[in-house]
C-alpha cells in the first residue's frame, strides 16, 4: 500500500513538474525547449557560458518572434526580442513593468534596499530625492577629484612606459584601478591610490566582486537566488547568509559618515550629498548651499528612513554600477583603438586640438568643459556601450497583466522579464555590420542604425540615474591616455568572454594592448 502511494506521488509530481514547464506552450508563447531542472540555463549550471551570453544565444536563435518564453531554473521568464516592444515595455508602459523584481527586505535586510532593488513607492520617492545627484553642476563640482585620480593613472602608466618603447599593456587592470579609485574618492570619500598600493583594501573588495570566482558558496547562493528567486534569497538571509562585501562596505561608510559629522568635514563628493540627504530631506538644488548637511528644520522623520544602512546600500549600488562598468567602457575603446588606427587618429586628434583650444597641458589638469567639447570621442563612447553594453542585460518584472500589442499573447501579472542589450545591440537589423567598430554610425551627418534599439543606460524611469557620471568618467580616462600616450596598431581579434557570476562580461585573458609614450 505504501509502495503505491508513493508511486502516486511521484506520478503527481512528475505531472505538475511537467505542466510547470509547459507554462508557456500552454500560453501561446514560442518556447525554448527547457531541460529540468536547468531551463535554458544548462550551459550556466556547468560554468560554461556567461548569462549575458546565454541570453544573448537565445536572442540570436528565435530571429522570428517578438516574445519568447523561457526558464531560469525553475522561474518561468520571457525574453521580449522587438526593440519598439522593449522601448514600449520601459517608457509608455512602465505603469506595468516598474519593478525588477529583485530580492529587497528595506525592514530586516536594509542593505538590499538599493535604488536598484527597491519597488514601488519606495522606489520612486528615493529616486526623487537622489536625482539632483547628478546634475551637471554638482559633477563639475566633483570633477577635480576624477581629474586628480587621472593624473594619477598617467603617472603609473609613464613610469611603466619610461624607456620609450612600445609594451604590451593589461591595459584592462589598469582602467579598474582607475576607476576603483574614483568610486572611493567621489563615492565613499576615501583617499587611495590603486596604483601605488594595489593591495589596498578597497581594490581587494573589487577582487571579490569581480575576479574571484573561488568565493563562499552560500554568497553565491544567496546572489543567484535574489535574480532567480527572491523568496529563497530572502530565508537564506533570515539563516544569516548576508553579503560580506556590502557589510564591510557599511563599515567604511559609517566611519566615514561619524567622522566627518564629528570634525565638521564637507567634501564635494556623492557621500557629502547622501550625508546632506540622510540629515535634512533632500539633496540641495544648484543654486543653494550645495554641499551643506545641515538645515535649520531638520527632517526627523526622513532622517530615521534614510539610515546609514540605506546610504551603504546605495552606495554599493554605486559602486558596482560605476567600477566595472567605468573600467570596461575605457578598456574596450582603447581596445578597438588598436585595432582600428584610422579611429585613433581621429581621437588623438580631436583631444590636441581640444586642449589647445582651452590652454590645457597633455599632462596637466583637465577641465569639465573641456571633456564635454569633445564631441567625437562621445561617438567613440556610444560606439563601445553599444558594442560592449555596461550590463548584457535589462530585467524587469510585468506588475500588471499586459497584451502583447497587436497579438492576442498576455503576459501574467508577476512574469519575469529579460531583454537581451547584447543581442539587440549587435542585431543587424537595427546595427548595420555590428561587430565593425564605427563611431561615425552616431554622427548626425552619417547616421546608420536605428536609435530605437539603443539603450545601453537602459530608458524611462528606471534608466541609469548616474549615466553623465560613468561618461564623464570614462572620457575623462580616454583624454588622459590619448593625450600622452600612442597605441600601437594591432590585428583585428574579437574579444572572447569567459564564464563570471558577475553581471558583467569579464574579457578572457585581459586586455592587452601596445602603448607607447609620445614623444
Amino acid at each position: 500500500m505504501l509502495v503505491v502511494l508513493l508511486i502516486w506521488c511521484l506520478i503527481a509530481l512528475y505531472v505538475l513538474i511537467k505542466r510547470h514547464y509547459s507554462k508557456w506552450q500552454r500560453l501561446g508563447f514560442a518556447t525554448d525547449e527547457p531541460l529540468i531542472p536547468y531551463g535554458s540555463l544548462t550551459k550556466l549550471s556547468r560554468k560554461e557560458r556567461h548569462f549575458g551570453l546565454i541570453i544573448a544565444d537565445l536572442y540570436e536563435k528565435y530571429t522570428k518572434d517578438k516574445v519568447v518564453g523561457f526558464y531560469m531554473f525553475f522561474k518561468p521568464t520571457l525574453l521580449v526580442r522587438d526593440a519598439e516592444l522593449v522601448r514600449q515595455i520601459l517608457t509608455t508602459d512602465f505603469g506595468s513593468f516598474h519593478d525588477r523584481g529583485l530580492y529587497v527586505d528595506e525592514k530586516n535586510d536594509p542593505l538590499t534596499a538599493s535604488l536598484f532593488n527597491l519597488e514601488g513607492q519606495s522606489w520612486r520617492t528615493l529616486r526623487t530625492k537622489l536625482t539632483p545627484s547628478f546634475s551637471s553642476a554638482k559633477l563639475k563640482a566633483m570633477f577635480e577629484t576624477v581629474d586628480a585620480v587621472g593624473d594619477k593613472m598617467i603617472k603609473y602608466l609613464g613610469k611603466e612606459l619610461e624607456d620609450g618603447q612600445s609594451h604590451d599593456m593589461e591595459i584592462k587592470r589598469v582602467t579598474t584601478n582607475y576607476a576603483i579609485d574614483i568610486i572611493g574618492s567621489v563615492i565613499f570619500g576615501l583617499d587611495i591610490d590603486s596604483f601605488s598600493n594595489p593591495n589596498n583594501e578597497f581594490r581587494k573588495l573589487s577582487e571579490l566582486v569581480v575576479g574571484n570566482e573561488e568565493t563562499n558558496f552560500l554568497r553565491r547562493l544567496r546572489n543567484l537566488t535574489s535574480f532567480v528567486s527572491p523568496p529563497v534569497a530572502k530565508f537564506l538571509s533570515s539563516m544569516g547568509v548576508k553579503d560580506s562585501i556590502s557589510h564591510r562596505l557599511r563599515d567604511i561608510v559609517s566611519h566615514t559618515i561619524e567622522y566627518r559629522e564629528k570634525h565638521g568635514v564637507i567634501r564635494k563628493d556623492l557621500l557629502q550629498l547622501l550625508i546632506q540627504l540622510r540629515n535634512t530631506g533632500k539633496i540641495s538644488e544648484d543654486n543653494e548651499r550645495v554641499w551643506s548637511t545641515t538645515n535649520e528644520t531638520k527632517a526627523e522623520h526622513f532622517k530615521k528612513a534614510m539610515s546609514i544602512d540605506m546610504i551603504a546600500a546605495n552606495s554599493f549600488l554605486f559602486y558596482m554600477a560605476g567600477s566595472e562598468t567605468t573600467s570596461a567602457t575605457i578598456s574596450f575603446t582603447l581596445y578597438e583603438m588598436a585595432m582600428y588606427p584610422d579611429i585613433f587618429a581621429k581621437a588623438q586628434n580631436e583631444v590636441d586640438e581640444i586642449l589647445e583650444r582651452y590652454g590645457l597641458k597633455p599632462d596637466g589638469h583637465l577641465t569639465y568643459e573641456a571633456i564635454q567639447d569633445m564631441k567625437y570621442l562621445d561617438l567613440c563612447v556610444k560606439e563601445t556601450t553599444r558594442k560592449y553594453p555596461a550590463l548584457p542585460f535589462l530585467n524587469r518584472q510585468c506588475t500588471k497583466q499586459y497584451q502583447v500589442p497587436d497579438t492576442k499573447l498576455v503576459i501574467p501579472e508577476g512574469t519575469a522579464i529579460i531583454i537581451s542589450l547584447l543581442g539587440m545591440h549587435r542585431d543587424p537589423q537595427y546595427f548595420p555590420n555590428p561587430l565593425d567598430y564605427k563611431p561615425e554610425r552616431f554622427g548626425e551627418d552619417s547616421k546608420d542604425y536605428d536609435a530605437v534599439a539603443y539603450m545601453p543606460f537602459g530608458d524611462g524611469p528606471r534608466h541609469c540615474v548616474a549615466q553623465r557620471m560613468g561618461i564623464v568618467n570614462s572620457k575623462t580616462a580616454l583624454v588622459k591616455v590619448l593625450a600622452n600616450f600612442n597605441i600601437e596598431p594591432m590585428p583585428r581579434k574579437e574579444i572572447e568572454f569567459v564564464f563570471h557570476t558577475a553581471p558583467v562580461l569579464v574579457p578572457k585573458d585581459g586586455l592587452n594592448i601596445p602603448l607607447s609614450k609620445r614623444k
